[in-house]
């Protein structure tokens, strides 16, 4: 049988992961033996599938595009011969995905379960795309609980998908690996201690598989109002021990006192009136972008908390933007002065919502801006609504409310944008919580899908998705949803829809869309949102009461579905049935909690903490334990030590 050769013309690591996975998966799709050879330049008359730069090839991306930041790809094969050109390293890989996607290759959710690659014959079909992404930014940021073999699958998922991005929290993702290794919510599992020597190790390895890609990498974002002071900040745990009595001077003046907020060194603002504050915090980046040459982006962020900024002479009368935006510009002149190009992100977040009144960012090139409406409702689209007209609420030092209303969020961005001409993307939190609101996921997608293709419209080159690693359950159609759209924002939902569930369902995956669809409106995310009216709860009462018997219907399905011979197909209908057990638990537990007795609706609730915990042995790889209990279980009204959380 006569063999495919794949000719590498770059010699990166994401050009020979982009030919390794060539190889690997033409071989199992048509039984044919598949070679690499590395080239110096590109030879047209020779046969072979040829890898490399578009340059390697004459070709260009589109006019005004950055060939560091955008991605964009051009194929044209016709059977074993013709090129797969990316605008950069990372773009070869994406322009091989892209290519066996065409083939019909398909990865439904990240690990070998996700995987589903066609048959083909021994003739490849031709194939001819010419694409740029449509936004920059495409990246998900490390959430939930995790291990390592999560974040791993995660991240070789996405270049699959067209994403581009990663970000870990932290200068070491401690708190979220914790969660895991000691896992908090599952006692059932064996407790052991978790070290932040650990967590440093587990994100070396994660950083060395995200450069291996390409992809961009940001990191830290939490940490820098606390760990330049000699204050631990692993996580949002409780301050252990004494503060170190020089740090004291630098927290923010509350109430006439320099204490920790709540106890927890994240959460807590600083002085940032003080231009020794200033110099502390803006040195400890700069030393770190020194030492961490392959961060591409360096998140520099506030304290966690809100309504806890500095009341003392020098800052009170400045709003926190205008001291940040200081702070930046200082940044900015000391990264310059020490010849480091580190690209800094900052933020627009419950506090820093307000934009500054005094104070300009004075290099935007530096800068990326990120809209981050943390307390914005999914119920709605950016799209849907409009900032024109919107007064934003005036500034109260401390004594803020923060905006659930889409349109008020806008506004906030808007005010932004007229101090702020440069880069930026929207860091929202669909996958964080809401997702569990809306376990047919369908409602959700709707809103994230008109979410995306607006981005454009409100001014952001993009999206950065702080999420649960493990969103896959009982399908990943947001996660499809997320990243095809942000490659080609013009592609229809219906279309994304039906191609993913007939890829992990087969020829029944419209049938399985539907019942989906119809969980997603019996759920009524709006009601576990605590956004609706009586009239809308009594509706939702009714609907609960029928998802058991809508669940009962599926049954014979998939118990036919598990026997397909396609593992990936199988594994979905196997992950489609554990999820019907945990829709009719929920569905009793959210009946329980407003009909019931205190008992019956603990019990409810209890129930279907006990499943959870039981099931995460088989569904771990797609679906987060963790946090679910932490967003239902609180919904019904469990403590955190009745669902086994200690920390």
């Amino acid at each position: 049988m006569e063999s495919i050769t794949i000719y590498r013309l770059d010699n990166t690591p994401p050009a020979e992961l982009a030919a390794k996975e060539l190889k690997r998966c033409l071989g199992k799709m048509t039984g044919r033996p598949v070679k690499v050879r590395v080239a110096k330049t590109y030879e047209p008359f020779i046969p072979g599938l040829w890898l490399g730069l578009l340059t390697d090839f004459g070709l260009q991306a589109d006019s005004g595009s950055d060939p560091d930041w955008d991605d964009a790809v051009h194929i044209r094969t016709a059977g074993d011969s013709g090129y797969l050109a990316g605008s950069n390293e990372r773009s070869i890989l994406l322009a091989a995905y892209r290519y066996l996607t065409e083939l019909g290759c398909r990865w439904v959710r990240p690990g070998k379960t996700g995987e589903c690659l066609p048959a083909l014959g021994e003739t490849l079909p031709a194939v001819e795309v010419k694409e740029q992404a449509s936004y920059r930014h495409r990246g998900v940021c490390i959430e939930g609980a995790v291990s390592w073999e999560h974040v791993r699958d995660m991240v070789d998922w996405l270049p699959k998908l067209g994403y581009n991005a990663y970000f870990i929290q932290f200068r070491e993702a401690y708190n979220f690996f914790q969660r895991w290794y000691e896992h908090e919510g599952n006692p059932t599992y064996p407790r052991r201690e978790f070290t932040v020597e650990e967590a440093r190790e587990l994100t070396a390895r994660l950083r060395a598989e995200i450069t291996r890609r390409g992809l961009v990498l940001h990191l830290v974002g939490h940490g820098w109002t606390c760990e330049p002071f000699g204050i631990p900040g692993p996580g949002w745990f409780p301050h252990e021990g004494p503060l170190p009595e020089e740090a004291v001077q630098y927290l923010a003046e509350i109430g006439g006192k320099r204490e920790l907020w709540g106890q927890i060194a994240l959460n807590t603002n600083l002085c940032y009136g003080n231009p020794r504050t200033r110099e502390i915090v803006t040195d400890a980046i700069v030393e770190y972008a020194r030492e961490n040459p392959d961060v591409d982006i360096i998140h520099f962020w506030l304290a966690d908390g809100s309504n806890n900024q500095c009341e003392c002479p020098l800052c009170r009368d400045d709003r926190p933007s205008d001291l940040y935006v200081m702070m930046l510009n200082e940044l900015d002149e000391k990264l310059t002065a020490a010849g480091l190009e580190t690209r800094i992100v900052f933020l627009a977040y419950v506090d820093l919502l307000w934009p500054p009144q005094k104070q300009r960012i004075r290099n935007p090139d530096r800068f990326l801006l990120m809209f981050a409406p943390i307390t914005r409702s999914y119920s709605k689209a950016f799209t849907e609504v409009s900032p024109e007209g919107v007064k934003l609420p005036p500034y109260k030092r401390n004594k803020l409310q923060f905006p659930s209303d889409p349109a008020v969020n806008l506004a906030f961005l808007k005010a932004w944008q007229k101090g702020f001409h440069g880069d930026g993307f929207d860091f929202d939190y669909h996958f964080m919580w809401d997702h569990f609101k809306d376990p047919g996921q369908f409602a959700l997608a709707e809103v994230l899908h008109k979410d995306i293709r607006g981005l454009q419209d409100i001014g952001l080159n993009g999206f950065m998705s702080c999420q649960v690693q493990r969103v896959f359950f009982p399908t990943g159609l947001g996660m499809t949803v997320l990243g095809r759209t942000l490659w080609d924002r013009k592609l229809a939902l219906n279309a994304i829809a039906r191609d993913h569930l007939q890829a992990s369902f087969g020829e029944d995956g419209e049938a399985v869309g539907k019942y989906l669809r119809r969980l997603s409106k019996l759920f009524h995310p709006r009601v576990i949102r605590g956004e609706a009216s009586p009239e809308e709860l009594q509706a939702a009462l009714r609907d609960w009461r029928q998802i058991p018997a809508v669940v009962e219907q599926t049954a014979a399905m998939v118990t036919e579905g598990v026997k397909r011979p396609e593992p990936c197909q199988a594994h979905s209908w196997q992950l489609l049935g554990e999820f019907g057990e945990m829709a009719k638990l929920l569905s009793a537990a959210l009946v329980a909690r407003h009909t019931g007795s205190e008992a019956e609706a603990k019990a409810a609730a209890l129930a279907l903490v006990k499943w959870a915990q039981k099931a995460e042995r088989r569904i771990h790889h797609v679906f987060d334990i963790f946090e679910f209990l932490m967003t239902i279980g609180g919904y019904l009204g469990l403590t955190r030590e009745e669902m086994g959380i200690r920390r």
